[in-house]
């Protein structure tokens, strides 16, 4: 679950530096419309995986701390 959240988190930041450099955003393009449902449900999914992610920062150091009292 965690390489999928990662993924999804990629494609969405690639998403958002198309928009930023281009001022194309891929997902409303390839839905028909930011307001399109499958839109809306591509924008969600990738923030989803952006909250997920979160979680990988403190499990890293959760894991890395197990390691030094090994």
């Amino acid at each position: 679950m965690d390489r999928v959240a990662l993924v999804l988190v990629i494609l969405g930041a690639l998403s958002w530096a198309c928009i930023g450099i281009f001022g194309f955003d891929i997902v409303a393009w390839a839905f028909h419309g930011q307001g399109a449902v499958m839109s809306r449900i591509v924008y969600t999914i990738f923030g989803l995986a952006g909250v997920w992610c979160i979680s990988l920062l403190f499990r890293e150091r959760e894991s890395r701390h197990a390691e030094d009292r090994a």
